[in-house]
């Protein structure tokens, strides 16, 4: 029996071709589609073709080149036959071809124009499925009604033919035959998926090459110059004091985060998702969202208009914020975790990790991302414990207890996908009080940390924000909690972050010199027998950005000052979901900076104690950190007594390591340095709490110049600077100096009101009447009780000319009424 793939016959293309080749081509004789002849394998390499000419002198040319040069390009004519040959080669094996039968030249060729054959091992195996033409065929009815296909043999008598279908067809003959008959629906879902599944694999791809250039990194090993033993690619303490997490670009996790977001967002169009994204948050780019855009657009600064705290928000609202907003609010949250992480050493998370089981964690303002962002951390340490250890068989990583603020159901029932044993709230629990603190039979939930990003910025009073610190304060373990505040990258978003550092730190927070707080006047009139007019602060710290205590330098009047230029914002990259780049409509890149303001602050433990230091030995924030800092740590140089020996051996310097130096005492970039020709600018915040701009040059030190180079914004400084100078700072100006049209408001006149009271013999005495006095205890216009007179301007009463119009009528009164 005959197997055959198909049915062809010739062409007229092919009939074209094969005339073509009879004319210019002696070397390929024309031959009959219907009885094939067996081209014998051809070599990998192009054999020499004999040149056809008319001279002798020529002829012979023409074959020592073709003998010597096997790289000459092919002429026009072996082109030609090129593309012959692998006509040919279609024609008389279908979809089949013989291995090494065609040259490479020509196996291009057919691939171009016919796709990958199916490849044979002999020539034998193709002409089973050689083609046979159509009229050979006979078509026969058998008596069940089914059709064969017969064709006469070589004896004449007549077999079946089997028929192989293609089953292995081109999807895209399919695809353009689904295409037509889309319905414009249709065809919107098709180009959704295209675009999902385009999406997907840059997000698929952006991750696999970072993870395997992050194997390289740790894999290769670091070619050192041999010429110098000393060489350090960078000084402990520049390790110990870069800002940003390793790797500096965050990847949203997949698994957990990701993953189970796309397939919440299947459920609603992507088409809705994108308009109700543009419309809520700002239009193009979203600036209103966790993004940050340039200022230049002037798109203006806005709070995110999404909140979980928001008891009213719909499926649509829901779903863009988890798309929209959760990405950078994930990157956000990292990046601070990470920080303080740092700053209180690798002690704090094994605390957590050993005797609290993962510790209390609330989430009060990104819907649940907060929390696995703080799971990624527990899990990052509990692999390095146990790789310490070296014990390979640890258990599953104890992840604590969470609980989210979530006030609307159809965001609760979202972030419940992507959080396993995690308490939902409404609302944030009420403050708690000191009768709280001391009720040991029901005592109150506390927290080991809070995470609060872009909860103070859309309160618009400025009491109700302070009222909403305090409730987070109140809430934090007093044996070591952690309050983490965010906000966006804004000037307006700075403001809110430092009016909430300066509440803590005027209210709470203790510090050498500030150590007592004047309580209100109802509490000491609750308690006459008791002096409780001053009450002690409570034990707390500042952990990151600022490495003082001090009132921020970029924060000296309280309030929003417009035209403000200097703030305090950090940045940091990550990678965007397929979904979100869906929504942007992003095509060039798939990363963003986002930019955000952020404070962390600890209750009941401060590192400037000794008791509490990682280093044991505690350490003070002010001049002589700053100073210190200045000289630089590079080499720790022992020093002398000065009872000892002169002639005794001097120990010489060995490099500063992280248990000589505390990083807290550090100043902090607030900028990026200025890389310049042979030196290095940096401006940065001291522990003194000022701002100043310091100058690395190449003579300085090798190692310090080479570590400035390297620095990057937010990175704590160690090493010391040649040259150092105050920074302008451009603060704007209050807003309550001016209106809302630019013209300066006249402040209002400072009065004292003097009361006539004494004392006389112990007693209380009534000495007169109370006055109102001006500046320099002048009295103001009026009589001698101070009260004004009515000839002052009254507002509505029409000025000087009303009151003589009062006058007059009262005199025409009196007048009609003595006649």
């Amino acid at each position: 029996m005959l197997k055959t793939r198909s049915v062809q016959s010739v062409c007229a293309s092919c009939r074209l071709n094969i005339a073509i080749s009879r004319a210019r081509s002696a070397r390929l004789p024309l031959q009959r589609p219907t009885a094939p002849q067996i081209r014998p394998a051809a070599s990998r390499f192009p054999t020499p073709r004999r040149p056809f000419s008319t001279t002798l002198t020529t002829r012979q040319s023409g074959q020592d080149e073709a003998t010597t040069s096997d790289e000459t390009p092919p002429t026009a004519t072996e082109a030609v036959n090129h593309e012959v040959n692998a006509r040919k080669a279609r024609q008389q094996f279908g979809d089949s071809l013989p291995r090494d039968h065609l040259t490479e030249e020509e196996y291009i060729i057919y691939e171009r124009l016919y796709g990958p054959p199916v490849f044979v091992d002999t020539v034998e195996d193709a002409q089973e499925l050689e083609p046979i033409d159509a009229e050979d065929l006979i078509e026969e009815e058998r008596p069940d009604g089914s059709t064969v296909l017969l064709r006469r043999g070589e004896d004449g008598e007549l077999e079946e033919i089997e028929v192989l279908e293609e089953h292995d067809a081109p999807e895209e003959a399919d695809a353009e035959d689904a295409e037509k008959t889309m319905t414009p629906e249709e065809w919107e879902a098709h180009r959704e998926e295209q675009d999902q599944i385009y999406h997907d694999g840059i997000y698929e791809q952006s991750r696999l090459l970072h993870e395997e250039a992050e194997a390289e990194a740790w894999s290769e090993p670091v070619e050192e110059p041999q010429e110098e033993d000393d060489f350090m690619r960078a000084h402990p303490l520049t390790i110990a004091g870069r800002f940003k997490p390793s790797p500096s670009t965050v990847f949203l996790p997949k698994e957990t985060l990701v993953d189970p977001t796309a397939v919440l967002l299947t459920r609603a169009n992507h088409k809705h998702l994108a308009e109700t994204a543009n419309r809520i948050f700002g239009g193009r780019g979203l600036p209103f969202s966790a993004s940050t855009t340039p200022a230049r657009l002037g798109n203006g600064q806005k709070p995110i208009p999404l909140s979980p705290s928001q008891s009213e928000m719909g499926n649509i609202e829901a779903d863009v914020y988890m798309a929209s907003v959760q990405p950078g609010v994930y990157a956000s949250v990292m990046s601070a975790m990470v920080e303080v992480r740092r700053r209180l050493g690798t002690g704090w998370l094994e605390h957590m990790l050993r005797n609290k089981k993962g510790g209390n964690v609330l989430d009060a303002g990104s819907g649940g991302v907060g929390v696995l962002a703080w799971h990624e951390m527990l899990q990052a340490e509990w692999q390095r414990m146990h790789e310490e250890s070296g014990d390979t068989s640890h258990g599953a990583t104890p992840l604590g207890k969470a609980t989210v603020l979530t006030a609307s159901d159809t965001l609760r029932h979202r972030a419940s996908k992507l959080l396993e044993n995690t308490t939902f709230i409404p609302r944030l629990p009420e403050t708690v009080t000191a009768e709280d603190e001391s009720n040991t039979q029901q005592p109150r939930k506390l927290y080991d940390v809070i995470i609060a990003p872009h909860t103070l910025w859309p309160l618009r009073q400025d009491y109700i924000r302070k009222e909403q610190v305090e409730k987070y304060w109140s809430l934090l373990n007093p044996k070591g909690g952690v309050l983490i505040l965010i906000e966006k990258g804004l000037p307006r978003g700075f403001e809110v972050i430092a009016g909430a550092r300066s509440y803590l730190l005027d209210k709470h927070i203790a510090s050498p010199g500030s150590e007592h707080i004047e309580t209100s006047v109802d509490s000491q009139v609750s308690k006459p027998d008791e002096d409780t007019r001053f009450t002690d602060k409570e034990v707390g710290m500042i952990i990151a950005p600022c490495t003082n205590h001090s009132t921020c330098p970029m924060y000296q009047s309280v309030g929003v000052s417009q035209g403000r230029k200097d703030f305090c914002f950090f940045s940091q990259r990550y990678i965007r979901p397929p979904y979100l780049q869906r929504i942007l409509n992003a095509k060039d890149r798939n990363h963003e900076d986002v930019q955000f303001s952020y404070l962390a602050v600890q209750r009941g433990r401060d590192q400037r104690l000794p008791q509490h230091d990682i280093l044991g030995k505690g350490f003070m924030q002010g001049e002589a950190s700053t100073a210190a800092a200045f000289e630089g740590h590079e080499w720790n140089v022992p020093t002398q007594d000065a009872d000892a020996d002169p002639n005794a051996e001097i120990d010489e310097p060995t490099i500063t390591s992280v248990d000589d130096v505390n990083p807290l005492t550090l100043p902090r970039l607030v900028l990026p340095a200025l890389k310049r020709r042979g030196h290095i600018i940096m401006d940065v915040c001291t522990p003194a709490g000022t701002l100043e701009r310091w100058t690395i040059p190449r003579s300085f030190s090798k190692q310090a110049y080479r570590d400035a180079r390297k620095a990057r914004w937010g990175d704590l400084w160690a090493l010391g600077a040649k040259t150092r100078i105050p920074r302008n700072v451009r603060l704007g100006r209050p807003s309550d100096e001016f209106d809302k049209k630019g013209r300066k408001v006249k402040k209002a006149k400072r009065v004292t009101i003097e009361i006539g009271i004494g004392e006389k013999d112990g007693q209380t005495v009534e000495e007169g009447p109370a006055r109102v006095l001006g500046k320099g205890g002048r009295m103001l216009v009026g009589d001698r009780d101070g009260r004004y007179t009515d000839d002052r301007k009254i507002r509505g009463s029409k000025g000087r000319k009303g009151r003589k119009k009062r006058a007059n009528n009262d005199d025409n009164e009196d007048f009609l009424g003595d006649m």
